[in-house]
């Protein structure tokens, strides 16, 4: 069965709604043939990666950049997996509270040094999530979860 690793830094109610919606796409009924496996960021590790067939990222942007966690993440896992996880798909979710352009352009410059592939555009959200917000990251979550079946 394919795997879906979620990595995600999630300190605010913003988003860990965010995460939560990401989660309920992934996890939809008609996903079933994918096992969704949610990490936080700072427990994440090489092996996880190693073990699975696409991947989602979710973190806060702070201070124009992603969450130290999900930096951290990134750090740990870049070596061990950079020769044997190239095209991995995934997608990504960003909360900010004014700009998060920042956030997903550091983001983006990592995976394509581990030759990662986008398979859904980055959602962005500053602010109290929206309902569309919402369902935007649902959509993300069903997105990469169905380049795996």
């Amino acid at each position: 069965m394919p795997r879906l690793l979620v990595v995600h830094h999630t300190p605010s109610p913003a988003t860990q709604a965010l995460l939560e919606a990401v989660l309920g796409g992934a996890r939809h009924p008609d996903l079933s043939g994918v096992e969704v496996v949610t990490r936080p960021a700072l427990t994440a590790s090489a092996v996880d990666v190693l073990e699975c067939d696409g991947v989602l990222l979710g973190t806060p942007a702070n201070i124009g950049y992603m969450s130290g966690a999900l930096k951290h993440f990134f750090d740990g896992v870049y070596y061990p997996v950079l020769q044997d996880r190239g095209g991995l798909p995934y997608g990504l979710w960003v909360h900010g509270g004014d700009d998060t352009s920042g956030a997903v352009r550091a983001v983006e410059r990592i995976a394509t040094g581990l030759s990662w592939k986008p398979v859904a555009a980055p959602v962005t959200v500053n602010g109290a999530p929206s309902r569309d917000a919402l369902e935007q990251c649902r959509e993300l979550g069903a997105t990469v979860a169905a380049t795996l079946l």
